[in-house]
């Protein structure tokens, strides 16, 4: 397959299975990755999601389905022929060589013209915000400055695809802050399709166009964030998410009183903390359950607080601390209160 001269390129995943002997590591995952999209591969260790991105990489071949890259069969192709650009968790540069020449290497590999290889690697350099560091070795480097040193050689020769493999997971937390932001504004410069594994639910929601989340070697669901965190298509996306309360309702009542609900009213209705209030007087209307307080914390512009309903529900809830009222303390008989269309039964 000849090197595509398009900056980003789609890809099509029908009916991907991947076995290790008697173990199935992935079943029955169909999916498109647009072109120029950032697609985050999210889910717990073991979820099939690292094991996905090495059979679009080539370097796993899938036991059964296909892959279409830009309409063209790829299923059997090499990794070399796809010319993805992949980063991993080591960042595996050359120790022996400058950054310059690290990034050059891809480029000499494809037998480049000189003038192109400087130019180019230049121009990445900047990009990735390098600039005055052209000459060190790695060990000369910081951990921050060998991760864009990775991704700056992987970006240099303009692959359709880019992968990474949850790169930013040795980082340190405000590090790692950083290079999410750098890697959102790189995807919009160069457009390239990007696939990215983590199971940083966080990073997920920070850096992605759209995510897929995978449990137990199947596709749970795939969707913009703001869709999958506040309308999950099942318990375990809602749960993996972030914070979620969830509660019985039966024949539509909550613990004997009247709540709104859209869709069967036997089930189990979820909220999300963020969207959840308290009163200290019952309500006359709306939907609301009454409990206790039995824990606060204090998170600056944020309190979160702990109740339990005389039915034993545990629920947390993360309120604007300028809303609360200053002699608010645990066990303090309060109310629970929530917008039924923030609400949805699981």
């Amino acid at each position: 397959m000849a090197r595509t001269e398009r900056k980003a390129a789609e890809i099509d995943a029908t009916g991907i299975g991947k076995s290790f002997g008697t173990f199935k590591a992935l079943t029955d995952v169909t999916l498109t990755i647009a072109r120029g999209e950032f697609l985050t591969l999210l889910g717990p260790s073991g979820s099939g999601k690292t094991t996905f991105l090495m059979v679009l990489s080539g370097f796993e071949p899938p036991t059964t389905g296909r892959l279409l890259l830009d309409g063209r069969d790829m299923t059997d192709i090499s990794p070399e022929e796809r010319g993805f650009g992949m980063v991993f968790q080591g960042y595996a540069l050359f120790p022996h060589l400058t950054v310059e020449e690290n990034i050059a290497f891809p480029l000499k590999v494809q037998r480049r013209g000189r003038a192109e290889i400087r130019r180019r690697v230049a121009e990445i350099i900047e990009m990735v915000g390098l600039g005055g560091h052209g000459h060190k070795r790695p060990a000369g480097l910081s951990g921050g400055q060998q991760q864009r040193v990775a991704l700056a050689r992987a970006l240099a020769y303009e692959p359709p695809v880019m992968l990474f493999d949850e790169p930013f997971s040795a980082l340190d937390r405000n590090l790692r802050s950083q290079m999410q932001d750098e890697m959102r504004r790189i995807h919009r410069e160069t457009g390239t399709t990007f696939v990215f594994v983590t199971h940083d639910q966080e990073e997920a929601l920070t850096l992605s166009s759209r995510i897929a989340i995978f449990e137990a070697g199947c596709l749970q669901q795939i969707g913009s964030p703001r869709d999958i965190y506040e309308r999950p298509g099942n318990r375990f996306v809602a749960e993996f998410l972030g914070d979620i309360n969830v509660l019985p309702i039966r024949d539509g009542k909550l613990e004997g009183r009247e709540v709104t609900v859209q869709g069967d009213p036997d089930g189990d209705l979820a909220i999300r903390p963020e969207y959840m209030r308290i009163a200290l007087q019952a309500p006359a209307e709306g939907n609301a359950v009454a409990a206790r307080l039995t824990d606060l914390t204090y998170l600056g512009g944020v309190t979160r607080l702990n109740l339990r309903t005389a039915g034993g529900a545990e629920l947390v809830l993360s309120v604007p601390t300028a809303e609360l009222s200053d002699g608010l303390t645990p066990g303090a008989e309060i109310w629970a209160t929530w917008p039924g269309e923030r609400a949805f039964m699981l």
